[in-house]
């Protein structure tokens, strides 16, 4: 396990020098992201409004307000992945994107365009929103606002983290590490109680 402290945008030799349970720490632009982005993106087939290559995009829906023609942070905290794992291959083939940052990990297609385009997810430690939002310097641009709280967020963070590297460019899987050893260790324990498996 190492510590990294990367500067956006991330390059794809970066990214494959980082493996499940190291730690990252962000500086630079990180993207604001949530559904209806992503459905606007892929659905309805319009591409961002920013390049997102070498991006690292974080699964939130903040609160912000706007005075003036500036938005001001209020509250940015992560939401769950999982749902919006059928976006992830498409942020990484078309787009460049080379981390997802977020709660709860991703599933298997996502794990597989990590592979093969050079990415990685990195998980946020749930709660945390008070210390995220300290640690994103300025709110430097809100595309689509017509859609925010799900609009497209372009943030200054500086020492955002700790991330944990979830999910790797190298097919590793923490989320899937962790359950694979608590199913083994609920079988032991059925056993041990004489509960038939």
């Amino acid at each position: 396990m190492a510590t990294y402290t990367l500067t956006t945008p991330l390059s794809e030799e970066v990214i494959r020098k980082l493996y499940v349970r190291d730690t990252v720490i962000l500086n630079g632009t990180v993207f604001g992201i949530r559904d209806l982005t992503q459905i606007r993106i892929f659905d309805h087939k319009m591409d961002p409004p920013v390049s997102l290559k070498g991006a690292a995009c974080l699964h939130t829906a903040p609160s912000l307000k706007k005075v003036g023609d500036h938005w001001e942070k209020i509250c940015v905290g992560t939401t769950t992945s999982g749902r919006m794992d059928r976006f992830t291959p498409g942020l990484m083939e078309k787009y460049g994107v080379r981390a997802i940052i977020g709660k709860g990990g991703q599933y298997q297609a996502s794990l597989e365009a990590m592979k093969k385009f050079g990415g990685c997810y990195l998980a946020i430690v749930g709660g945390a929103a008070a210390l995220e939002t300290n640690q994103i310097v300025e709110v430097e641009k809100v595309y689509w606002e017509d859609i925010h709280p799900e609009a497209l967020y372009q943030f200054k963070v500086k020492d955002f983290g700790p991330l944990t590297v979830a999910m790797d460019s190298h097919g590793n899987h923490l989320y899937f590490e962790v359950k694979a050893q608590a199913e083994k260790k609920l079988s032991e324990i059925y056993k041990r109680l004489g509960i038939p498996v």
